[in-house]
């Protein structure tokens, strides 16, 4: 198997497990039957995820399960260019066929009725009925703060061997904010997966959790050139050395 093949299955797998893991937790788990996990127990759900898949594979293909935390690694040199698109055609493959894989198990309760099945949104949508307004900008902040994590917890000057758990940790307070607001997503690939089978509105909401988390993905990359230049973030390698998420 080639470099790139391995590195594009890493991407699969661990987006797939964020997705069928924290999106499971949503839909299988939330309120299950009368006291489930809640708001906290999803929460911990993705961080879980992408600490898990952090160590699983983030040693192949740095660990990204994310579009948006790709283009930021490559907005701040972090990322070779010529991984942005493969990895990003496997995160989102991977994140439909674990919705899918998540709808099939789901499905087979009696009664069941998708609803939201996990998915973002904003105004109706939105758990909390936020605005479009309000929920762009939760999710373009959450989304910088994000990689603003990511960059720090991997630069140069980091202990190294520990990244995945404030990336985690970082996602699992990320989702404790937003929830209410937009079902959190900070991820494309995991908003897109959840909204093919919720089907409707869902899809047509997508634009802004695909808009909104790249474009604070890709701020966080630039301001990271100049916050980090004496760290040697430009050092295209090293998300591959260490890993990311």
């Amino acid at each position: 198997m080639t470099d790139m093949a391995r590195r594009v299955v890493a991407e699969f797998f661990g987006t797939f497990w964020l997705t069928f893991g924290g999106c499971g937790a949503a839909v299988l788990a939330a309120a299950y039957p009368e006291l489930g996990i809640g708001f906290l127990g999803v929460a911990f759900a993705f961080g879980l995820t992408v600490l898990s898949m952090a160590y699983a594979v983030g040693h192949i293909s740095g660990g990204h399960f994310n579009p948006a935390v790709t283009l930021g690694l490559w907005a701040a040199g972090r990322c070779a260019p010529k991984h942005v698109a493969p990895y990003i055609v496997a995160q989102v493959a991977g994140a439909v066929i674990g919705a899918g894989a998540l709808y099939l198990i789901a499905s087979g309760k009696a009664g069941w009725v998708p609803g939201g099945f996990a998915s973002n949104g904003y105004g109706a949508q939105s758990p909390g009925g936020y605005a479009l307004g309000a929920c762009l900008v939760t999710e373009l902040l959450a989304t910088f703060f994000f990689l603003f994590i990511i960059l720090g917890a991997t630069s140069k000057g980091a202990a190294t061997g520990f990244a995945g758990i404030p990336i985690g940790l970082g996602l699992t307070l990320i989702h404790l904010i937003t929830i209410p607001v937009t079902n959190t997503s900070v991820n494309p690939a995991r908003s897109t997966g959840p909204a093919l089978f919720a089907g409707g509105e869902h899809i047509a909401q997508l634009w802004l959790f695909w808009l909104a988390p790249i474009a604070g993905a890709i701020i966080a990359g630039v301001l990271a050139r100049w916050l980090y230049a004496d760290g040697g973030i430009v050092d295209t390698t090293v998300v591959e050395e260490r890993g990311v998420a």
